[in-house]
């Protein structure tokens, strides 16, 4: 037998052996820290039997693979200690995820009280050592195991897999669990297990299912790497729009109401305001023509369209096909629309490229289980825009739609903080999409030698596309590691002809045009929770909703306090005064908590000279300034649109 390993170097060996006993023979640490393995590539466990000629790699914590066969284990643990607590409990599924491992239970909610006890039993099971133990069954006795040990979850899974399928379990101690591995060789190399939170969960998750509990946990191999991880988790809760947005009445929730439509409330208006003003008038600047269409329309327009057929699940339908004369539905996009904007008067070839742009009100029907604060709401604002061009200015547009894009990015300060990806057809599922295969890959490979050009790196994801054409997907993940979509710059070969939309080229005759579809930042409410999160509350200057606030340290000086708000407020500067009979100690400290970029404090002194003091989030105490010059300092920063560090950001540095 012949082993290469990572290093190049080879090992050779006269009969079968186990990874395991592989690692060993190359060191006994080795085998101490390893998790898994790479076999030709291929993650495997620990266990499994080599012969022949193979490429190895031991996996240890610090790979992605290790650090989920790690975590992957735990989750077991956590399951052992669940079940000798709560053994009424049934499992359903325990992977390991990005940070951690979750495990869900048909159980009781938990509270903290009940996963700190849970916590206990963990590291008694851990102490126990128990090796785990790999076995393979036939699927019906399988099945039948399962059911012995009354694991209906189990035995649902085990029977949508083939009829000739061998199923794979792993035992420790009185503990077994349906899985495919990679596991360790045993409990005891878990050191630092946390159990972060519980939630509700749907089986499968689909709300059609029984609501389940899902307990989060993750686990390291260091306590000072678990603890900084937890601190990590402490930053995350304290820049969660959800919890920020609201401290700040930037947005807030009823239930009356209902999920996934929010209030935006005057401050976060504010911000929206300002964001899309800015947009409006950059798009101008790059040639978008404005328009302005209904919030719905009869489902005839949405059958043209194809949507009535691919995405009808995810709208809001006024009415009945069979009972009513007339269906309507609230729009899911404006596309449709501007393509009758367009076909209201002929177009030459000179008239193209056309660029329409909307700041346009859109609702979709998302499933409860999806909704989170203001990244996935039911009714939502974007800045949407359709460029109807020739073929041979597709290229060119769609690099401007990019370049657009990134400056956008860029002046919000998030550029980063993305990742851009080509979202391909699925040619397995053809029928969720419309076109021939030929029209799929040709304009993925335009998209992709774009990408290419431009040298912005990229990841493909197969599946991702809308049904009509490939597109650039531009995302950000949220504090919560989760991966959003922010912009998105569509190429569409189709819609056109179903539209019958054409202008009259250099030979008089009809040509179809092609059509991107693109947003310049993409959905206001989900780009305001992306702020957010990204500076904890404390936006640029430009884009806060009370960029100065005037403290007077007594009442004796409101009227000094008044007047500088008067001046300011005549330069644009979005102000107040805290006429509040509180020391001035206290309405600094306030109007940090409400991450004011300035504050100006004014008395006595202040008064006489014409002067303000000057506070800023960003340097603390910047002392005296004539009224004037700080207004001409601050109108430059809000005119530029700077992001200055804050005084931690600037420490730090």
């Amino acid at each position: 037998m012949k082993i290469t390993l990572k290093d190049g170097s080879v090992k050779e060996y006269s009969q079968p052996m186990s990874v395991a006993d592989i690692a060993k023979d190359i060191s006994e640490g080795l085998l101490r820290v390893a998790c898994a393995a790479e076999l030709d590539g291929e993650t495997v466990d620990l266990r499994t039997m080599v012969d022949g000629e193979h490429t190895l790699n031991i996996l240890t914590f610090d790979s992605d693979a290790g650090k989920a066969a790690y975590r992957h284990t735990a989750s077991h643990v956590l399951a052992q200690a669940v079940k000798r607590l709560y053994p009424e409990a049934k499992c359903a599924i325990g992977p390991a995820i990005e940070d951690g491992f979750y495990y869900d239970f048909d159980m009781e909610p938990l509270d903290r009280e009940a996963l700190d006890a849970i916590e206990k039993e963990i590291k008694k099971v851990v102490k126990e050592g128990a090796v785990l133990e790999r076995f393979t069954l036939p699927r019906q006795e399988a099945i039948e195991l399962m059911k012995k040990r009354e694991e209906p979850y189990k035995v649902e899974l085990i029977e949508d897999l083939p009829e000739d399928a061998e199923i794979s379990f792993y035992q420790q101690g009185e503990f077994i669990d349906l899985c495919a591995g990679p596991h360790l060789m045993s409990t005891k190399p878990l050191k630092a297990i946390k159990l972060i939170s519980s939630s509700g969960a749907y089986w499968r998750g689909s709300e059609k299912n029984k609501m389940l509990t899902r307990i989060y946990g993750t686990a390291y191999t260091k306590k000072a790497d678990l603890d900084a991880y937890l601190e990590h988790l402490e930053d995350i809760k304290k820049r969660d729009h959800n919890k920020l947005g609201r401290e700040l009445e930037l947005f807030t929730t009823v239930d009356v109401i209902g999920q996934g439509l929010p209030l935006l409330m005057p401050k976060g208006v504010q911000v929206i305001q300002t964001l899309q003003r800015w947009i409006e008038d950059e798009e101008e600047k790059r040639g978008y023509m404005r328009t302005k269409t209904p919030l719905m329309a009869k489902s005839d327009l949405y059958k043209i369209s194809g949507h009535w057929d691919h995405y009808k699940d995810g709208m809001f339908v006024l009415g009945d096909e069979e009972k009513d004369k007339e269906v309507f539905a609230l729009r899911p996009m404006t596309c449709p629309f501007q393509y009758y904007v367009y076909k209201a008067s002929q177009k030459s070839y000179r008239d193209l490229p056309c660029r329409y742009g909307e700041t346009s009100t859109l609702f979709r029907n998302e499933d409860s289980g999806e909704m989170h604060g203001l990244t996935r709401v039911r009714q939502f604002t974007i800045s949407e825009g359709h460029l109807i061009v020739r073929p041979d200015q597709m290229v060119k547009e769609f690099k401007d739609c990019i370049a657009l894009a990134q400056y956008c990015l860029q002046t919000l300060g998030v550029e980063e903080d993305v990742t851009y990806h080509l979202s391909r057809w699925d040619p397995e599922n053809p029928d969720k999409y419309e076109g021939e295969p030929e029209v799929w890959e040709e304009t993925e490979a335009s998209i992709r030698r774009v990408l290419q050009e431009l040298n912005i790196p990229f990841v493909e994801d197969v599946g991702e596309a809308a049904f009509y054409g490939p597109k650039v997907d531009i995302n950000a993940r949220n504090v919560y590691g989760k991966e959003d979509t922010m912009i998105t710059i569509q190429w569409d070969a189709l819609l056109a002809e179903r539209f019958d939309m054409y202008y009259i080229d250099e030979n008089g005759e009809k040509t179809r045009p092609y059509i991107i579809h693109r947003t310049s930042m993409g959905c206001y409410e989900r780009t305001l929770a992306w702020l957010i999160e990204k500076y904890a509350g404390a936006f640029p200057t430009w884009l806060s909703p009370e960029q100065v606030r005037v403290l007077p340290i007594s009442e004796k000086y409101l009227d000094y306090a008044e007047k500088v708000e008067a001046e300011l407020k005549k330069n644009g500067i979005r102000c107040t005064v805290d006429t509040r009979s509180e020391k001035i100690g206290y309405k600094i400290r306030e109007a940090r908590l409400k991450k004011v970029p300035y504050m100006l404090v004014v008395g006595q002194k202040e008064k006489e000279d014409g002067v303000v003091s000057v506070r800023s989030r960003f340097l603390g105490d910047e002392g005296q300034k004539e009224l004037a010059g700080f207004i001409d300092d601050i109108c430059r920063e809000i005119r530029t649109k700077e992001i200055r560090k804050t005084e931690v950001e600037e420490n730090k540095a």
